[in-house]
């Protein structure tokens, strides 16, 4: 076991030595988990943002013109006015997110209790705006309108009122979810890659015919490059979840660094050994990109970072729930915005081991035959 462990230690640093070499890495490590953080927080959003929207006034009153005050940054752009003219082509340019139009005789209609129509057209193709954006649109002119007519609000006519209360992210920013999420995402994306390029790189160049004549076994060299392209991820995550998501961009972390910090190395060795997998499946770097890239997109489509689980049919839910990287991203949020215990994510740190063990098991098996093909 001794002699193992040194064998391995070694070829760790070999693989560090190697990777340290490689200024392309590097850089796209550094980039990851820093800028392209940053970068989707700030402009990834699914809430109604400086949205732009337009009005068509046709009644030119003081009730229209207070509608029109009332929508302000910084949900909405402020709003332009246009002619009824304009509104198609514009909409067509998509140059208007919405467009308002307030129909002649509003205010006068308002006054005799005659409930007048303001229309709202909303371009559904900006479809989280569209369908926010025209529910806000909706409470900021029954607001001002009762208030302009000095009448009660329209809550307030209802049998039960109801109130509403944002745990975990009161302010509802989707900078907290999308940045955390998308340290899950760069940890997928590059363990797999990275351990793929290790294993491919090898081969290209020529130097597993090295590995083949010295004393070491085919599990050391595997784990090795495990551990050491794991051990480099998982330092970058940690880093990028401190002084990037908590530092720059002010998201709190509720829960236990150490637990995060666990489950992100258990998550590592279950993707880096999936990556060696897929390595020893493709003769070279392109077929492993052609690959590697599906299996990515399908994991992360179905890991609940871009849509809920709860959404999925019934059956691809079973299915997904076994996904390493659904568990992990179950996991990051339980830890990260609910403060959630060791006991509370038992359940994914086991998924995690056991996908992992497999992964590990595919991979060594097909490394022993590459490794005895080569020789």
């Amino acid at each position: 076991m001794k002699r193992w462990l040194l064998h391995v230690a070694l070829l760790t640093a070999k693989e560090w030595s190697a990777l340290a070499r490689d200024a392309v890495l590097v850089v796209l490590i550094a980039f990851a988990f820093t800028a392209a953080i940053v970068t989707v927080a700030h402009s990834l959003r699914v809430d109604v943002d400086n949205t732009s929207i337009a009005v068509i006034d046709d009644d030119h009153s003081q009730l229209s013109a207070r509608l029109r005050e009332a929508i302000l940054p910084p949900r909405f752009k402020r709003p332009v006015l246009i002619e009824r003219s304009e509104a198609a082509p514009g909409m067509d340019a998509g140059r208007y997110i919405f467009i308002v139009q307030f129909p002649p005789r509003m205010e006068a209609d308002a006054l005799a209790a005659r409930r007048p129509a303001i229309q709202v057209l909303a371009d559904a193709t900006a479809m989280t705006q569209a369908s926010l954006g025209t529910a806000y649109l909706e409470q900021i002119f029954q607001r001002e309108a009762a208030a302009w007519l000095h009448a009660p609000p329209a809550e307030s006519l209802l049998p039960v009122q109801v109130q509403s209360q944002l745990r975990f992210n009161p302010n509802n920013e989707s900078s907290w979810f999308t940045s955390v999420m998308q340290i899950a995402t760069n940890i997928t994306v590059l363990a797999i890659i990275l351990v793929g390029a290790a294993v491919i790189r090898e081969r290209e160049h020529g130097t597993i015919e090295h590995l083949l004549v010295m004393p070491v076994r085919a599990s050391e060299i595997a784990c090795a490059k495990i551990f050491a392209n794991g051990a480099v991820i998982w330092a970058a995550a940690l880093l990028s979840l401190r002084l990037v998501v908590q530092g720059w961009l002010g998201v709190p972390v509720a829960g236990s660094w150490w637990l995060f910090g666990t489950a992100t190395a258990l998550y590592l060795f279950s993707v880096t050994a999936l990556g060696m997998w897929l390595a020893t499946l493709a003769p070279a770097m392109p077929q492993f990109g052609l690959l590697a890239v599906p299996v990515y997109a399908i994991a992360y489509l179905l890991s609940g970072a871009a849509t809920p689980i709860d959404s999925m049919p019934d059956a691809l839910q079973a299915a997904v729930r076994w996904l390493p990287t659904t568990q992990f991203v179950a996991l990051a949020q339980a830890v990260i915005y609910r403060g959630a215990n060791w006991r509370a994510v038992a359940p994914q740190l086991a998924v995690m081991s056991i996908s992992g063990a497999l992964f590990l098991a595919l991979a060594l098996a097909r490394f022993r035959t590459m490794l005895a093909r080569q020789g």
